[in-house]
């Protein structure tokens, strides 16, 4: 996304590395997220897609590099206080089991203090589509796996975050539910304007919901380009290779 300006950047990691002790994670990665974009990051397992997501949110400190939010480096910034201004859905949705789904939503805008959070977290529970009539009191074992993860989702969205990280937030689920969950994600992105970075495992998920794709492999990033370009003119010869076995060929009338 190099035709971003400074001032439209939201996010950007510059020369980011990484290892896990001989594993080399991340290997000198860097890319720029614009305001209101959405970029997926795909690849196979262990091609650093988590790592660099989780850098943004400092639960992974990268070895050498930079990463940025809204301008600001966050090395800088109290992880704690960067969390809570950070959304962020984890693979497994992450709701504590032993509190109510109202109680789950609302525990950033708690945490910041805010006095209407319950209000906040009923508003996001709707927003995802689960009535707060029917859904605030339920506990997480009574919801459906769909259902947790909307719940995940309402909760990374309830102190209105200008950011949101996923990490394979659909990928437990079954193909029906997660196709649901896709379109309603894709919808709602649309609507708040929210930037967000996507990993997931599947370049057609990817397609789908993001206006941005990194393909990684070994911890670098063979290419970033819009969906549409990146089918259309693959990169590098892993890039062609990662859409001929998923079979995506160039896509008419898209962005």
């Amino acid at each position: 996304m190099g035709t971003s300006t400074a001032a439209a950047v939201a996010l950007s990691a510059r020369h980011v590395s990484k290892r896990f002790g001989t594993v080399v994670a991340l290997d000198d990665v860097s890319v720029e997220i614009a305001a209101s974009a959405c970029l997926a990051l795909v690849g196979a397992s262990g091609s650093g897609k988590t790592t660099l997501l989780k850098s943004f949110n400092r639960l992974v400190e990268p070895d050498a590099g930079e990463l940025r939010i809204g301008g600001v480096n966050v090395a800088t910034l109290d992880p704690v206080v960067l969390r809570r201004g950070v959304g962020y859905v984890p693979q497994d949705g992450g709701l504590l089991p032993h509190w109510r789904v109202l109680k789950n939503v609302a525990l950033v805008p708690r945490l910041l203090g805010d006095g209407r959070a319950d209000a906040r977290a009923r508003d996001a529970l709707a927003l995802v589509g689960l009535p707060p009539a029917t859904f605030a009191a339920r506990w997480p074992h009574e919801l459906s796996g769909g259902q947790r993860q909307r719940v995940a989702i309402a909760r990374a969205l309830a102190a209105e975050p200008s950011v949101v990280l996923l990490d394979e937030p659909f990928g437990a689920l079954d193909a029906i539910t997660r196709a649901e969950l896709q379109e309603a994600f894709a919808a709602l992105r649309a609507r708040l304007g929210t930037t967000c970075v996507l990993v997931t495992h599947d370049i057609h998920e990817a397609i789908l919901l993001a206006t941005d794709i990194a393909v990684m492999h070994e911890g670098r990033i063979e290419q970033v380009a819009a969906p549409a370009s990146l089918a259309a003119a693959p990169a590098t010869d892993y890039v062609r290779t990662l859409l001929d076995r998923a079979r995506v060929t160039p896509l008419v009338g898209a962005r």
